[in-house]
């Protein structure tokens, strides 16, 4: 079964099934939608306008066997950053779209009405429905009304209230293998999606869907056993992650002065012990949760988890590092069932844990309530699932919250807010956040592994040597990474053990018989990276836009007492490859 492209039309409600361009035969994942998005998108365009499409796209060697490759890449020009974005996550809508030969989908247009429509995906056709009965409800709803619908067996993207509103906080959920959600987290693309007035993508497979047909099925299977021993034989992939999850680096960041707290003014918060993974562990054996979980089907690194309330009933799962951070320390709020409470909220209403959490901290510094009040963040979700003024203000996300209460205080670059590592005590990810083409953001060079976890070796993360480098290098990999449909985390053993960068390659080569060189992937990496700017760059964005809030250079964080000291030279050789 030959890939084909769906595009779907929400101006005239109609839909086709086109051959893949010979030029988008080679990508995947993020390769594919910067590509589109560079391509059929006018990069001046409004982001929330008919001219902006929403692209959904597998990995490359998503829906094969390939250890830890369910991701599902989706992208467009940003309604919260107005750059180029490409977000992705686990759950069940990769594999399923591989499988059933969906290479991309585009979603383009906008209807002229106010009615809000579903799309049924088939592995033949597209079907477009008015939607009524979810319109107003939360991703849970939908995703429990789905299953009943068309089986345990479909794939869901949705969004929830946030989205409906346009909110440029709002994400998009994807159906996970339990029937709960992971999230296409930041950048705003569901309020993209609530633009286009779709509610929900079902993914139906209409029963049991072929294998993927593999042009080398040994030397895959070679490949992939290697490749699958490396990231359980790596202690980061292998044992920290299934044993903590991602909240195990809180007390690793906190220990090296790099935790921001109460709105970035500190590098390390006085209660971490109690919203560390260590204490998330024994909450969840102690409640009848899971410590070990995973994203989508074929996770060998399980870092995901289902934290149970007081009486043992589901609250959340995917409880990640970053999410606690932003609630937690970052609000000084360290009560962990109220951020459990928090980011099960956040899902339902479909909203980004990052930004929102960010942007409340921000409110804090306003006096909208006070730096520790659990009850009044609740408050605050509230308010955007409500839709009040006040909601409507908070769910377009830190930058307008900022600019609203009239705060200088706003950690954000290109209007995305800062995520959970302050770029004082750790400067690669500061030059990360500055030069990423999508706005602050942790994942795409995410150099926490070699500053702080010696992954890959070490760089000094108080001190500038190597932090330019080290970033450049670590996003021309994540670029490539993100195309390929596997999940980010198996950089660690790629990093530290030679044989799983020639599996990965091996395994792609045997996926299409091809013969791809290490080099080869490297060069996609940049190819992307340069697409991915030449987009802003047309849109309007130039060198003044990769920088720090002022702030980080006016201001040193304890307990290193560091502070930002990048030229914006040094930034700017960033993009000299």
């Amino acid at each position: 079964m030959a890939d084909k492209i769906f595009r779907v039309n929400m101006s005239d409600l109609t839909s086709s099934i086109e051959e893949v361009p010979a030029d988008w035969q080679g990508l995947g994942g993020r390769g594919l939608t910067s590509t589109i998005v560079a391509k059929e998108v006018p990069p001046t365009c409004h982001p929330l306008g008919k001219h902006n499409k929403l692209v959904f796209a597998p990995g490359l060697l998503s829906g094969t066997p390939a250890a830890s490759s369910g991701r599902l890449s989706a992208g467009c020009k940003s309604p919260l950053t107005g750059t180029i974005k490409e977000s992705n996550a686990g759950g069940t809508a990769a594999q399923i779209l591989a499988r059933m030969g969906v290479k991309a989908l585009i979603i383009e247009g906008q209807p002229n009405g106010d009615e809000f429509y579903g799309l049924r995906i088939t592995k033949s056709a597209v079907t477009i429905e008015k939607e009524s009965d979810l319109v107003g409800k939360g991703n849970f709803t939908v995703v429990e009304a789905l299953m009943a619908k068309y089986g345990h067996g479909v794939g869901i993207l949705t969004i929830g209230q946030a989205g409906e509103r346009r909110m440029s906080a709002a994400n998009i959920s994807v159906r996970d293998p339990e029937g709960k959600l992971r999230s296409l987290g930041r950048g705003g693309l569901g309020a993209l999606m609530g633009s286009k007035k779709i509610k929900y993508v079902a993914i139906d497979p209409e029963g049991d869907l072929p294998k993927i047909a593999l042009a080398d099925v040994d030397k895959f299977r070679a490949a992939n056993k290697v490749f699958g021993k490396a990231l359980v034989d790596h202690p980061v992939s292998g044992e920290a992650l299934p044993t903590f999850g991602t909240a195990g680096l809180i007390n690793v960041i906190n220990g090296v002065g790099g935790l921001p707290t109460r709105n970035f003014r500190y590098g390390q918060f006085d209660a971490h012990d109690k919203i560390s993974g260590e204490t998330i562990k024994e909450t969840i054996e102690a409640r009848g949760g899971k410590s070990k979980h995973g994203c989508h089907p074929g996770c060998l690194i399980q870092c995901s988890q289902v934290y149970n309330d007081k009486d043992g009933n589901y609250l959340t799962s995917g409880f990640e590092y970053e999410s606690i951070w932003a609630m937690g320390a970052n609000c000084c709020i360290d009560d962990l069932d109220q951020l459990a409470q928090a980011d099960h909220i956040m899902d339902d209403i479909g909203i980004d844990t990052i930004e929102t959490a960010v942007t409340v901290a921000v409110a804090m510094e306003a006096g909208v309530i006070p730096f520790g009040d659990g009850e009044g963040m609740l408050s605050l979700l509230g308010e955007i699932r409500d839709g009040t003024p006040l909601g409507h203000i908070i769910g377009n996300g830190a930058a307008v919250t900022g600019r609203t209460f009239g705060i200088t205080r706003v950690p954000v670059v290109k209007n995305q807010g800062i995520p959970a590592y302050d770029p004082r005590s750790i400067k690669g990810i500061g030059i990360t956040y500055c030069t990423s083409t999508m706005g602050a953001d942790h994942t795409s060079g995410y150099t926490i592994a070699t500053n702080v976890l010696k992954v890959g070796g070490f760089v000094d993360p108080l001190k500038k040597e190597g932090q330019v480098e080290l970033s450049r290098n670590l996003q021309i990999a994540t670029a490539a990474i993100d195309s390929t449909g596997l999940c980010l985390f198996i950089a660690f053993p790629v990093l530290d053990i030679p044989e799983a960068l020639t599996a990965v390659v091996d395994m792609i080569n045997a996926c299409f018989g091809i013969k791809l060189t290490a080099d080869d992937v490297t060069a996609l990496g940049k190819k992307i990276l340069k697409t991915e700017r030449a987009f802003n760059v047309a849109a309007g964005f130039t060198n003044q836009d990769d920088r720090l809030p002022e702030f980080f250079r006016e201001e040193t964080v304890p307990p290193h007492n560091a502070i930002w000291d990048f030229t914006d030279e040094e930034i700017d050789a960033f993009w000299d490859f």
